[in-house]
């Protein structure tokens, strides 16, 4: 029996950033008549009126930018999976997902570096790795054209794993279905300590088509540390009003009038603006990038190619990085723009750059990430009267920035984004390299019951996230522990213990979604909560996105 008493636990890890209460966040408007010849202002909502001040503001500001670009070009991010399953032999990871009563399984390969020490810090390579494998850092190989096809547009349209179980006529394009596998092999690398792999220090590369899916992974999936998109193009780096202003003047760039006829890389809802005019969109992929702060993005470009838009990239990443500027940790987010050279044939030229932002981020070491460079004559900075006359506050306060997926929603209903939470403050002093037994970045550091390391790693710092209510069956333990036991119910031998593992799971996941969205917590009496649980996940008219699979205090 399953008691129905919620005790206080404490769950504390080695965070950039401190948690607040959630902001009421403003409606998003009726956006039919809306036309910006510049960059939307990353720092007004999308009602034109309402100013980000604070970083409350920004955790609404990011969850309204999620949900309109899901809503305008990406297509929508499915609710997290009825359940991922993981199991690791040799060098494969193979991944099933059960979600509305269909399942898949992909399976992932892991390339294992010949220095460093496990569990190893991992990039996910989308479609495989253009960039030089770095030392210490296992290399996760993703089929991405397997899980959703690129090959035609619109032959591949909802073709690949992602849509054999979800629908051919899913909203989402090929790049949201790859974002969507990114996180689930998260899911996997959390849940199987066999493969080898530190969760709290994954990447994502990728280059051209495959540069493109890994921006907007990076973008939606907040467990990510570093983002490196290589020669993006449109549709990843690039602005779509850059871009459209580039071919005006007579150079050959790819637009979004051409891009939507190239391939399935974004959702159908995407051909209204292509078609007319992407000054009618209220976001832009300076927008998509803005995601990822305060995390790592370094953007790598190549200026050898027009139809690449390489100014089209420096006008949206140098807008993007306002983002970061606001937080005061710039130095976070690097762009490097080499000469010309062979598409996705990574230049010696770069390998210092990428190798600084590898060592901060992934491998836990103090490096000079504050990189901004570019091999032709680009000089636009923010503000800037032509693209992006807005001008950077400095934010202030703290709050839980809301980046990933959400439910599409009509344009007058406010946005409700809350996946993959990771928190946020105003600035990072990056402290003296501390001593002893050390916590990866996000990794728990305290907390009731915790017995292990008490220091973090440079950079961080050991912060409470939230006190939470946790059913008497964790008691002492964290909501990591208790998702750690639900995964594992399927090896324990003791039926019972498994059973109370599956039911506060799906207890736990009920009550964080009422708690969210403003209800009361739930009485748990009984086992015949686990089917009104079950029914709640299931719900379409939820709109609060949070993971299910890991707490979100822990990414």
């Amino acid at each position: 029996m399953f008691q129905s008493r919620l005790i206080q636990a404490v769950f504390a890890a080695c965070v950039l950033f401190a948690a607040t209460a959630k902001a009421q966040c403003p409606a998003i408007p009726n956006l039919s008549s809306y036309t910006n010849t510049q960059l939307p202002d990353l720092f007004t909502f999308a009602d034109g009126v309402t100013k980000v001040q604070t970083m409350a503001d920004w955790a609404c500001r990011t969850a309204e930018i999620s949900t309109l670009l899901q809503q305008d070009e990406l297509g929508t991010m499915p609710a997290d999976p009825t359940s991922v399953t993981a199991t690791f032999s040799g060098t494969t990871l193979a991944i099933t997902v059960t979600d509305q009563g269909k399942t898949m399984t992909f399976s992932p390969t892991i390339t294992f570096p010949t220095s460093g020490t496990a569990p190893y810090p991992a990039i996910i390579a989308m479609g495989g790795i253009s960039i030089p494998a770095p030392a210490g850092v296992a290399i996760i190989n993703f089929d991405n054209e397997g899980m959703a096809n690129q090959d035609s547009s619109p032959a591949s349209r909802g073709k690949g794993l992602f849509y054999n179980l979800y629908g051919s006529t899913a909203s989402a394009g090929a790049t949201m279905a790859w974002a969507w596998a990114v996180r689930r092999i998260m899911d996997a690398v959390e849940s199987t300590p066999a493969a080898k792999i530190n969760p709290a220090r994954v990447g994502v590369s990728g280059c051209s088509r495959n540069g493109k899916g890994a921006l907007i992974a990076g973008a939606f999936e907040p467990r990510i540390v570093l983002t490196i998109p290589q020669e993006s193009g449109s549709g990843g780096t690039d602005s779509w009003r850059l871009s459209d202003y580039i071919e005006s003047t007579g150079v050959s760039t790819q637009t979004a009038s051409e891009i939507i006829g190239e391939n399935v890389w974004f959702s159908t809802n995407f051909n209204q603006f292509a078609t007319t005019s992407v000054n009618k969109m209220p976001v832009d992929h300076h927008s998509l990038a803005a995601l990822i702060a305060p995390r790592g993005l370094f953007v790598i470009d190549n200026l050898g190619y027009d139809w690449l838009g390489p100014f089209s990239s420096w006008g949206a990443m140098i807008s993007a990085r306002t983002a970061w500027t606001s937080m005061g940790v710039a130095n976070n987010m690097g762009i490097s723009q080499s000469a010309n050279h062979s598409h996705c044939v990574f230049p010696s030229t770069q390998q210092s750059a990428v190798t600084a932002f590898v060592q901060q981020f992934l491998l836990g070491q103090t490096a000079n990430t504050n990189i901004v460079q570019t091999a032709g004559t680009y000089n636009l900075s923010v503000p800037n009267s032509q693209w992006a006359s807005w001008s950077v506050p400095t934010l202030t306060g703290t709050s839980t920035t809301t980046t990933g997926q959400t439910t599409t929603v009509g344009s007058t209903t406010s946005a409700q984004s809350t996946t993959g939470t990771t928190t946020t403050t105003t600035s990072v002093v990056a402290p003296p390299p501390p001593t002893g037994c050390l916590s990866a970045h996000w990794g728990q550091c305290g907390g009731i019951g915790w017995t292990g390391c008490n220091g973090c790693v440079s950079g961080t710092t050991c912060q409470v996230l939230n006190a939470f209510g946790v059913s008497d069956t964790a008691s002492a333990k964290s909501r990591v522990r208790l998702w750690r036991l639900a995964q594992d119910e399927n090896d324990r031998k003791d039926k019972n213990l498994a059973k109370t593992a599956r039911l506060a799971k799906a207890k736990y996941i009920a009550w964080a979604r009422q708690t969210r969205l403003g209800k009361t917590n739930p009485s748990w009496a009984d086992d015949g909560h686990l089917g009104q649980a079950t029914m709640w996940l299931r719900q379409d008219t939820l709109k609060d996105a949070s993971r299910h699979s890991m707490p979100t205090e822990v990414e």
